[in-house]
């Protein structure tokens, strides 16, 4: 309810700020600075051309008289100077105290909101917990076919260093999807570690087949032509790597390396 009553608020005083820059206002035609010596020389202009139109006869002397009169009081007569309408100070005043009730709820609304948290804890509950290794175990063998679950349950047993169990859990992806880019790099990374190289390149290489600039398989690649002194090769193989993974977990693993690579191979 409070941050309901904080979003209005703060709608409100930004509409009533904005109201003034965004309200239509009538510009007036700019005018000429009178000359009071034009005005003169039109209404000398006038009054001869009336006294001739008088002497000729082609006015009545009551109309002769009365647009004398006319020409005679209206010839010098200005149109008043239009001012500008002070500025909205009330509705400026208004937007200022709401925006300031608004902060002042947020303030207090926000902390008790929060109330008292474990670290970690977002503010609108409880973070819900990733399932545990024997969770997934049983939704596996519930649902053998369900390549989301065993891509995690994978992902546990290599939290847990369980190589085995990780390899034999991506295998069982792979007969499902032998395309799957996450089980061909998670069963790379476990080769790799178990010092099988040439599985673990075949597996880097199936990735980049599929995905040529995928950062996970770059990296183990680059590491197994490290790892082989292939220095080119990792040389080669890292710099496609660092333009695309620049921000990958492994990046400042690599980069170190890679300088060496590069001094090795004469680079």
């Amino acid at each position: 309810m409070s941050y309901l009553l904080f979003t209005t608020l703060f709608l409100a005083a930004l509409a009533f700020a904005a109201r003034p820059l965004l309200a239509r206002r009538e510009t007036a035609w700019p005018v000429e600075t009178p000359d009071a010596h034009d005005d003169v020389a039109r209404a000398v202009s006038s009054l001869r051309d009336l006294e001739f139109a008088r002497a000729a006869g082609t006015i009545a002397p009551a109309d002769h008289e009365r647009l004398r009169g006319l020409l005679e009081r209206g010839a010098f007569v200005h149109e008043r100077e239009t001012r500008s309408g002070p500025a909205p100070w009330r509705t400026l005043a208004l937007a200022s105290l709401l925006a300031g009730i608004a902060v002042v709820l947020v303030v207090i609304e926000l902390p008790r909101a929060a109330g008292d948290r474990a670290p970690g804890e977002p503010i609108t509950g409880t973070a819900v917990a990733a399932p545990t290794t024997a969770e997934l175990e049983t939704r596996a063998k519930a649902s053998p076919r369900d390549v989301p679950t065993l891509l995690a349950l994978a992902e546990a047993y290599v939290g847990e260093d369980r190589v085995t169990e990780a390899v034999v859990t991506y295998q069982a992806v792979l007969a499902i999807d032998k395309d799957s880019v996450p089980a061909l790099n998670g069963i790379g990374f476990m080769l790799f570690r178990s010092g099988e190289m040439n599985g673990a390149r075949i597996a880097a290489d199936r990735v980049l087949a599929l995905r040529p600039r995928d950062a996970d398989a770059l990296f183990l690649k680059g590491l197994i032509q490290y790892r082989a002194e292939d220095w080119r090769g990792a040389v080669d193989t890292w710099t496609i790597y660092l333009d695309v993974g620049e921000f990958h977990p492994g990046a400042a693993m690599v980069r170190p390396l890679y300088e060496d690579a590069r001094k090795k191979a004469g680079l």
